[in-house]
Parts: C-alpha cells; sequence; structure tokens
C-alpha cells in the first residue's frame, strides 16, 4: 500500500511536537517536513509534493486559511486549532477535517484515515462511477464502492459528508465511501434528504436536535449547519409538522 508525505505547520512548539508525536505511529504517514510558521510551510510546498497538510490555522503573518488559498492545486488539509469559530470557514474552503485543540492520537487518527481512505479511493477511481440509476418509488438505492456495487435503504442512511470527488455515507452500523460526488449524489436524493452545509447532507428523519451551530443526528452523529441552511431546515420542519397537524 501507498504511503502519503505528510507536512506539519504549527507556531507552538510544544503542539508542534506532540502533532508530530501522534502521526509517527500512523504508519502509512510518512512526515517530510515539520514547519514553524505558514511561511516556512508556502515554501515546502512549492518545492515537493505534499499529500496532506496538518496545519495550525492562528499563525502569525500566514494563517493556515490563508496558506491554503494561497496553493493554486491545495493537498489536503486537516486543519488543528483551539478557535471553534473557524470551523464552518475551513469546510467552506474544502478542508477535510477539523481538529480542536488540545490534539489526542485517538482524533489525529481518525482524521488521518480519513484522508488515507480519499487518497486511497482517487486512486482507484474509475471515470464511470455513478451509482445505478432507479425509479424514485423505490425504498433503496445501490452506491459503486472499490470493491463493486453495495445496495443502501434510503431510511437507513444518517447522513452524506462531501470528500471531494466522493461521498461518504453514514449509516448506524457502517459507512461506506462512494465514488461520485456529493452534487451529483444529492440529485438521486428522495425530498427527506436534505443540505445543511458546503459538505454535508442529512436524513431530516434523523434529526435528534438541532443547535445553533450543528445538527445531532440520532446515534451520536452530528453534522454542522450554516446559518443560512439553519434558518431553511427550521422552515421546512416547522411546515412538516404543521401539515401532519391539518391533517390530523
Amino acid at each position: 500500500m501507498t504511503n502519503y508525505k505528510c507536512l506539519i505547520v504549527d507556531d507552538n512548539e510544544i503542539e508542534r511536537a506532540a502533532i508530530e508525536m501522534h502521526l509517527r505511529k500512523i504508519n502509512r504517514l510518512d512526515i517530510v517536513a515539520v514547519c514553524n510558521n505558514g511561511i516556512e510551510a508556502a515554501d515546502v510546498l512549492l518545492n515537493q509534493p505534499i499529500d496532506i497538510v496538518f496545519s495550525d490555522i492562528d499563525m502569525p503573518e500566514l494563517s493556515g486559511m490563508a496558506l491554503l488559498k494561497s496553493i493554486k492545486n491545495a493537498p489536503i488539509f486537516i486543519f488543528i486549532t483551539s478557535f471553534t469559530e473557524y470551523a464552518a470557514e475551513s469546510f467552506n474552503l474544502d478542508a477535510l477535517d477539523f481538529i480542536v485543540k488540545p490534539t489526542t492520537f485517538e482524533r489525529l487518527l481518525k482524521a488521518s484515515t480519513k484522508a488515507i481512505e480519499y487518497l486511497d479511493l482517487k486512486s482507484a477511481a474509475s471515470p464511470n462511477s455513478n451509482p445505478l440509476p432507479l425509479p424514485e418509488s423505490e425504498d433503496f438505492f445501490f452506491i459503486k464502492e472499490t470493491k463493486g456495487f453495495t445496495k443502501l435503504k434510503y431510511d437507513d442512511v444518517i447522513y452524506i459528508e462531501s470528500m471531494g470527488d466522493f461521498s461518504r455515507i453514514y449509516t448506524a452500523q457502517n459507512n461506506h465511501i462512494t465514488l461520485i460526488n456529493l452534487k451529483n449524489l444529492e440529485r438521486q436524493l428522495p425530498a427527506e434528504f436534505v443540505r445543511i452545509h458546503k459538505q454535508y447532507v442529512i436524513n431530516v428523519n434523523q434529526i435528534a436536535t438541532i443547535s445553533n451551530y450543528e445538527v445531532l443526528l440520532n446515534h451520536n452523529h452530528a453534522a454542522p449547519i450554516s446559518l443560512i441552511n439553519r434558518k431553511e431546515l427550521i422552515e421546512k420542519i416547522a411546515s412538516k409538522t404543521l401539515s401532519r397537524h391539518i391533517k390530523e
């Protein structure tokens, strides 16, 4: 299996050392450079291929987000920060993951596994990888995975997360990575599936609680929600609830 080249950038020496220590335990990651600021990291990215960047956000002169914006064909970015208010903007920049400090090995392993799965899938992707077309009356659909076609019931899907050219579909029992982007997958989903964020589509029937910044879903899942999408989602739910009362 292919190993992937990583770059660490953080202006805090202790945090930087902790991230490096954790990542060296993950077999398929090769740390190419460890930088103490965004300018140094930009120079590394300009001169050698990097697959995954683990970057702090709040850094002097060149922030992690400014670093990502400055790269034409950016590698995967995983942001690590103490400030949760950066979450929405980081996902808008298509960062693969967002980790809140203090960083733990378990959380870094989860983010790294997601990145490795994405890169593996990208290298194995075929040009003809759309789900099988099915009538709207059906209660299931097929997705194309690396192992073949998998049948899923719409009701079992909790939410779907964008992974760039691919999508990760979460159910209570498992999660599946399919060779189709979220935009194209969304077109084939029934009305109970709603986009709540640039990177997330949820099954309305799986909602447990809607807070200001995230939607809590069944089976201990959660997804971030933008302010605009939150308003639209609440209006949709209110309309649905009102319709039921009228019918009763």
